[in-house]
């Protein structure tokens, strides 16, 4: 019976080779992955589709963010790239700090986003004279420097420094003051549940003596009335802060920053309502050209010095609007528009 089978194998395998072979073949085109990313002309998200506050306003238009497409580099995709302008082929450290994986890139990402959120929450609350309350905070850290003199790693939870509780990142500049180069200070801190005891020797960088770690805020938060937002697991990074605060605010208030118009933006935006640059912007422009958006806010500084000199180059229609904080983008909305 061994043998019966073992020779219909074979006469299967015999007949059907170049077929068999062809599929493997297509196969690894489409699997094989190697250590580059492309990144392409993104699309847009209607943020007001993302938040929800109940017995909100209606809004007549959209406040959208655009985003930057990346795709894992396989073969047919480098072959593509090769011909299309609009591709970048990027290496996997063009997407990292430096002493960074990708994996870390992508944790730090996602708090990133969420920290983001918490901001725009903050901000648009605020700006519409609502009640919003940070009911409590902590420190997270999101990527270590490779000159850094810490055994602190990506993840770790700041609970002390020097036996002083930590819960902001003003509390830690406080006690970094009075503090010099080489100075060792001891930091408590939870990872996965366990609390541990780690040290850094402070360096000097630029004139200012810091630890050597990039820290993120995680905030819980209370409004009135409740938001919720929904984001993707897929979707990461802070440069939808500003159109997110504008969403929140559009709907906590009674006019329409709209009017009606398809308006896209990029930037972060920290809760004092400053917006900061973010990356990508010929890509996120290109998006937002292609779905026939009419106004793109972004950042003042290079970011919208990139974009003026994209829409020159390619005789882009959109309107580009340059801004600093959450305030210039409303009084361009509410009285320019």
């Amino acid at each position: 019976m061994f043998n019966k089978l073992y020779e219909s194998i074979k006469k299967f395998l015999r007949i059907n080779y170049k077929y068999i072979l062809f599929f493997i073949i297509c196969v690894s085109l489409f699997t094989i992955k190697f250590p580059y990313y492309i990144n392409t002309p993104g699309g847009l998200i209607n943020v007001m589709d993302r938040v929800s506050i109940k017995n909100s306003y209606e809004a007549k238009g959209s406040l959208n963010m655009a985003y930057v497409t990346e795709i894992k580099a396989t073969i047919p995709t480098l072959i593509f790239s090769y011909f299309n302008k609009d591709w970048d082929v990027l290496k996997e450290e063009d997407l990292t700090y430096e002493n960074e994986s990708m994996e870390e890139a992508y944790f730090r990402d996602h708090l990133l986003l969420q920290d983001s959120i918490n901001n725009a929450i903050i901000v648009g609350f605020k700006k519409a004279g609502k009640n919003v309350e940070v009911t409590s905070s902590s420190l997270v850290i999101t990527y270590v420097d490779e000159n850094s003199k810490t055994n602190l790693k990506v993840g770790d939870e700041i609970v002390s420094i020097d036996n002083i509780p930590i819960t902001t990142t003003e509390e830690v500049s406080e006690i970094l003051k009075g503090k010099n180069e080489d100075d060792e200070i001891t930091i408590k801190v939870i990872n996965k549940n366990k609390e541990d005891e780690k040290y850094a020797k402070l360096i000097k960088e630029d004139n200012r003596i810091i630890i050597g770690v990039m820290i993120t805020e995680k905030k819980e938060i209370e409004t009135i009335p409740k938001v919720e937002l929904k984001f993707k697991k897929s979707e990461s990074g802070p440069s939808g802060g500003l159109m997110t605060a504008l969403s929140i605010y559009n709907y906590l208030t009674e006019e329409d920053i709209t009017h009606g118009k398809k308006i896209v933006g990029t930037g972060t935006i920290d809760e004092a309502g400053n917006v900061g640059s973010i990356g990508g912007v010929k890509y996120k422009i290109k998006g937002a050209v292609k779905n026939k958006a009419e106004i793109f806010l972004v950042p003042n500084g290079e970011n919208y010095k990139e974009a003026m000199e994209l829409k020159r180059k390619n005789n882009y229609k959109i309107k580009i609007v340059g801004v600093s904080t959450i305030d210039d983008a409303l009084n361009y909305l509410k009285n320019k528009l």
